[in-house]
């Protein structure tokens, strides 16, 4: 039997509760990553341009490289030019050289005339633009930027158009703040991975599988995973294994204060400082948050629907400040479509659908339910204090992230 002075009955509010996170999850110390591994990630200091860009005079078009000021004489063709030319030419007078999108400008040229603007007989070269301006179809030297200019800002998400930026630039290492490094703990000895026979009183995982895909979702690279027995030694054995290698803990089960949840006493066991027990919300009442150290620990309820809604509603957030991430687009206010009524006391997240601006709650709303999770797109917050609401009354909404 667990040890019921283990147990703390205290109930706190959601906003409490997202408090709480914000004021014991720090952002991770920055790593430098190759470019590549960046993407995603956010960028934890400025970054200047090691050279200019382009790093000499570029053709931007395939057709001749001439001096403006002779463009009305026959000019003598008198050598080319591609991308990647390793010597550049020095134009002689009343010449023309051949060049190529990407080439680079020959010394004494300041025009390139597109090759659908010209005419060549005899070996000469005739100029048929009369719209050409000095300078036409030239790239100069930095013209996208120069040596030592602010590249990309701190606090920056990396996409694979700033990837390709700055590849440009020859930059192949970003000092970033890194994805944690994620454990989850399933627990329950009722549990039967998918794809095997059940056995009476079996039920399939469904966290394990969930869990680890969100995390993924969430830009989370590297997920641990450990099964615990229900019994006290197991859960806190594994508890031990994970707090040694991971950033964030997730546990899933055995949070809640039955005979056989051994989460609060085993947290307790592993010295983890307990920040909260319980939250006034449905569902998920029974989540548990604290940390040991610099690891963020949450244990969530085994009931799937309950588990991903306290993943979405606060690991994400821990998950974000982690990452030093910032997506305030995640919580937005739309009307409601129908009237609602329920008992009042606990905030609710309802499964839901959004619509050109109007939620629609959902059948299915109990917590073993994860079906009515695969038609939602968002989750409809319901203060703890409203027991009635009319179609068309404002509510937060919180977007779901994948």
């Amino acid at each position: 039997m667990k040890n019921p002075d283990t147990v703390i009955p205290y109930f706190i509010s959601v906003a409490e509760a997202t408090n709480i996170i914000r004021d014991n999850v720090p952002a991770l110390v920055p790593v430098s990553l190759p470019l590549i591994q960046a993407s995603a990630l956010i960028t934890a200091e400025p970054v200047y341009s090691p050279v200019d860009l382009p790093a000499w005079p570029q053709s931007s078009m395939d057709g001749y490289a001439i001096r403006f000021a002779e463009k009305a004489y026959p000019l003598s063709i008198s050598g080319e030019l591609a991308a990647g030319a390793g010597a550049g030419l020095k134009m002689d007078e009343k010449s023309a050289i051949r060049i190529f999108t990407g080439a680079p400008v020959p010394e004494g040229a300041d025009t390139i005339v597109i090759q659908e603007k010209v005419i060549v007989k005899d070996g000469n070269l005739y100029v048929e633009d009369p719209g050409l301006k000095e300078g036409d179809n030239l790239r100069r030297m930095g013209a996208e930027i120069t040596k030592g200019d602010l590249a990309v800002q701190s606090g920056t998400v990396i996409t694979s158009r700033w990837i390709g930026f700055l590849a440009s630039l020859g930059i192949d290492n970003l000092l970033v703040y890194p994805p944690p490094s994620v454990s989850i703990i399933l627990t329950g000895n009722e549990l039967m991975d998918p794809g095997n026979d059940l056995s009476f009183g079996q039920v399939y995982d469904a966290n394990s599988a969930m869990l680890t895909d969100a995390l993924h979702r969430s830009g989370v690279v590297t997920v641990h995973k450990f099964r615990a027995y229900d019994d006290l030694d197991s859960v806190q054995s594994r508890l031990s294994e994970a707090l040694e290698k991971s950033d964030l803990v997730l546990l899933a089960g055995g949070v809640s204060v039955g005979d056989y949840d051994f989460v609060i006493e085993a947290a307790k066991n592993c010295h983890i400082e307990s920040l909260f027990y319980k939250v006034r919300q449905k569902p998920g009442k029974p989540l548990f948050f604290g940390k040991k150290d610099s690891t963020v620990i949450f244990g969530l309820p085994g009931n799937p629907a309950s588990a991903l809604t306290c993943f979405y509603i606060y690991v994400v957030q821990a998950l974000d400040q982690m990452m030093s991430r910032e997506r305030p687009g995640r919580r937005i206010n739309a009307k409601l479509s129908e009237s609602y009524a329920r008992p009042g006391g606990l905030t609710h997240f309802l499964k839901a659908r959004l619509a050109e601006g109007k939620v629609s709650l959902l059948q299915g709303q109990e917590s073993f339910k994860l079906h009515s999770f695969t038609e939602a797109n968002c989750l409809a917050e319901i203060p703890e204090d409203r027991v009635e609401l009319s179609a068309g009354e404002s509510l937060v909404v919180h977007l779901l992230p994948d």
